[in-house]
């Protein structure tokens, strides 16, 4: 496969729970060895770049934080110089920091991934907002993701709520949108044909990136579920597989 720059994900690509995929720290080194761009693309939004970073080095990845992309950091340009209430997790908010925050009559509804703080009342204030002019913005909308303890659900099924109860769709920020997938092309200089994504799930990473002429490659691992690599350009086992099967591919 001819690739010059790769975009991969993060959870369930590189790592699942808290420990690094079997062989996938000495394939991401052997990827850049090989001169090929990398960017780290994520829908996590329940931690700030910084903490997403962090994270990575303790398990042990030679990943540089400005090489990491985040729908938070993608959302803080829509969002511009309006007003905004935030239905994200406290440490999300340093990503944040521009925007300008309201409780009581907010321009936006910005929502994330909350897990156990996904309340009614919390829900409820947002929903209030949005039936009085507030346009909602998703920083992703991902059905489930895959925990230590199996699979839960991500904010995709509480922004649905919101938009089925105010009547509004969400602007979505992260993938498969194709403006963060724009971003991510961007990042690396690369026209889509040149680029390949690297993901555990077939919608968000695969068929997101494939709309876009980006080729999608399926790890089965992570939320991955039988079949899943049915509309992907290549599958492998693992990342760890991954710099073997371009060669085998080109």
């Amino acid at each position: 496969m001819d690739a010059s720059g790769l975009l991969v994900d993060l959870d369930g690509t590189l790592y699942v729970g808290g420990g690094a995929i079997s062989g996938a720290v000495e394939a991401v080194e052997r990827l850049k060895d090989s001169g090929i761009s990398l960017r780290f693309v994520t829908n996590t939004t329940r931690k700030p770049r910084r903490e997403v970073h962090e994270g990575l080095v303790r398990l042990g990845f030679g990943i540089e934080e400005r090489e990491i992309i985040t729908p938070a950091r993608t959302a803080v340009s829509l969002i511009g110089s309006r007003s905004c209430r935030p239905l994200v997790d406290e440490s999300l908010l340093e990503d944040l920091i521009d925007v300008r925050m309201s409780e009581d009559w907010p321009e936006v509804v910005l929502v994330g991934d909350l897990g156990e703080g996904f309340s009614y009342g919390r829900l409820n204030a947002a929903f209030r907002c949005l039936m009085d002019g507030a346009e909602l913005i998703a920083l992703q909308k991902n059905r489930f993701w895959r925990r230590s303890d199996g699979l839960a659900l991500d904010a995709g099924p509480f922004v649905a709520a919101l938009e089925y109860a105010s009547g509004k769709a969400a602007t979505v920020v992260g993938k498969p949108e194709e403006s963060f997938f724009r971003a991510a092309l961007a990042e690396l200089g690369l026209e889509p044909g040149k680029v390949a994504m690297v993901g555990d799930d077939a919608e968000s990473d695969v068929a997101g990136a494939r709309k876009m002429g980006i080729k999608g490659i399926q790890v089965k691992t992570g939320k991955y579920r039988s079949g899943d690599e049915s509309n992907a350009d290549l599958a492998v086992d693992s990342f760890a597989d991954l710099a073997e099967a371009l060669q085998s591919k080109s």
